[in-house]
């Protein structure tokens, strides 16, 4: 849960920026490979309705996990649908790197004086650019990495993968709740340090730190 209504309305503008540009970079590339899905629904656009799902927004501010609406691909369109697929899911992470290193560059050479809530938006955005793109490289279905690292799979365990992504989602709420549990009891979340170093790690690359 959040402290004070500001942080929630700074998440708030953050999600509307972080999940259409990386929700619309997956529609991009796909059309750009010859898959026609995504843009005929309307994603290759950054327009928030399009891509925030209204429950998962919610579970976000609640229980700081959740989901954007899916990015709807063909796999039947792609001229080769493994490597295809591979780059499409890459594109939603790679995205939200890129955000964030264009706001750590406007954060470092804008004016010191710039607007607080401008900066205020620009470190939230910055922050969950990151995390996004951190949490999304994971390997477990339905998040990109589980599509990203397919393409490494050998031919005679594509059966053996296909059976572990089909388990995915089970295994992420899994871990998710776990996760929680283990926060709530014991004060110590996995996920939160793993993400909390890489997070600073990268914030240092593109020449912010705490």
């Amino acid at each position: 849960m959040f402290s004070n209504p500001i942080q929630v309305l700074y998440l708030f503008l953050a999600l509307c920026l972080c999940i259409p540009v990386h929700e619309a970079s997956h529609a991009l590339v796909a059309f750009w490979l010859g898959d026609p899905t995504a843009k005929a629904h309307g994603r290759i656009s950054l327009n928030p309705r399009r891509h925030l799902d209204f429950l998962g927004t919610i579970l976000i501010f609640l229980v700081h996990f959740g989901w954007g609406i899916p990015t709807p691909i063909n796999p039947r369109n792609l001229a080769h649908p493994r490597r295809d697929e591979a780059l499409i899911a890459f594109a939603g992470p790679l995205s939200n790197l890129f955000l964030a290193f264009l706001l750590g560059t406007l954060l470092v050479y804008l004016p010191a004086d710039l607007p607080l809530f401008v900066r205020y938006f620009f470190e939230y955005t910055l922050n969950l650019s990151l995390v996004l793109f951190l949490f999304n490289l994971l390997p477990f279905a339905p998040l990109d990495g589980s599509k990203i690292i397919q393409i490494f799979v050998p031919k005679r365990y594509r059966i053996q993968y296909h059976a572990y992504l089909e388990r995915g989602p089970v295994l992420l709420i899994t871990l998710v709740i776990l996760d929680r549990l283990l926060s709530l009891f014991f004060g110590f979340s996995l996920f939160g340090f793993l993400l909390t170093d890489a997070l600073e790690y990268l914030r240092v690359l593109i020449g912010i730190s705490s």
